[in-house]
Formats: C-alpha cells, structure tokens, sequence
C-alpha cells in the first residue's frame, strides 16, 4: 500500500497538557489503543511536555533554533535536524526556547512497537514495516513506477517492500510492530521480539 497524505488529510488535537496543540499527520491503532502516531507542533515557550504513559517519543526539530528538554535528572538538546528519543511517561519541561520551534513526533506504544527516524538523502531505500517520509520541502517521491509530487509537509506511507527515491529534504520514519521483523536505527538492524 502506498497512501500520499495532505494537508486537507491532518486533524489539529490539542496538547494532552492543554498548553498548545498538535496537527497529528498520521496513526495507527491496535485492539489496545494507539500502535504510533506521527505529528508536528510548534514549542513557541518555556513549559512542560504532556506525559504520555507506555510510549516512547523521538522529535526532531525542523523549525526553528530549538531548544532543551530537561527534568527526571535529564537533559537533552532537541537541535535541528537531530533526533532525540525519550520515555513519554518521564516528566521534561522544554527550557531555553528562544524563538519559536516545530517539531515532528514518532510516538509508539512502548509494548508494541519499535521506531526510528532518520533525515532522508536523496537516494532509494526499501520500506521496513510501516515507512513514512515526510516533506520538509517541496520535492517528489518515486515508488516503483508511480511519482508523487509533495507540497511542504506531505506524508507518504509505505507498505514493507516499496523502495522509493526521494527528491528534496525529507524526514523517514519506520514504525515496526512486534513480530514484524527488523528495523533500522542508528545503522543498526535490531531484532523486535
């Protein structure tokens, strides 16, 4: 399966702390609730992050200067373009947000699924699991023989198997449900039990 996902597909939620809100992209649910959740907010102040129990959480800032997360004895530095992954039942509190910042987030369920996310070159790579690449610029997928023109923030889904080339800055995402195989992270193909 491959699905192109727009602007017009996206649904505005608000922050489960009611501090902001979130454009949520793309999710997947399984009998027990949420399998992964793709989204972009925008951190515009100093404050606490929603706490999200039973998920782990990666956000990359591609926006914007970016800004700290700290709390639970943590610090982490969410820079441009570096992915930073954390628990989401662990309280952080964004600090030292100069200007403001948008952020992309993976979201799994911690017992059911495995993620990573990675800054896309422009060369093909197959699909494992779940793929989706997100548009940080105008640019355009191939799949196979289908090309898919992007406007700035589109999202492609891709089924396990689909190699796409991409043209322009993207963002990858690979979401694996346990059982499903391997995934890619940090140049690493990790078993899911």
């Amino acid at each position: 399966m491959i699905r192109h996902l727009t602007q017009a597909h996206y649904r505005a939620m608000p922050w489960a702390n009611g501090r902001g809100t979130t454009l949520e992209l793309a999710r997947a649910d399984g009998p027990g609730g949420m399998l992964w959740r793709l989204s972009i907010a925008s951190v515009i102040e100093d404050g606490p992050f929603s706490l999200f129990p039973g998920v782990d959480r990666i956000l990359m800032v591609i926006d914007g200067p970016g800004f700290h997360l700290t709390g639970s004895g943590m610090e982490l530095e969410a820079a441009p373009w570096v992915p930073v992954a954390f628990a989401g039942d662990v309280a952080l509190a964004a600090h030292g947000v100069t200007a403001p910042s948008m952020d992309f987030n993976l979201m799994v369920a911690r017992d059911h699924c495995r993620a990573s996310l990675t800054f896309l070159g422009a060369h093909p790579e197959p699909a494992v699991a779940q793929t989706a690449l997100l548009a940080l610029e105008p640019g355009a997928v191939k799949v196979g023989d289908i090309v898919m023109r992007l406007a700035r923030h589109d999202l492609v889904l891709l089924d396990e198997g689909h190699v796409a080339s991409v043209r322009g800055s993207q963002i990858r995402c690979d979401m694996v449900t346990a059982g499903q195989g391997v995934i890619v992270a940090n140049n690493q193909r990790l078993p899911i039990a």
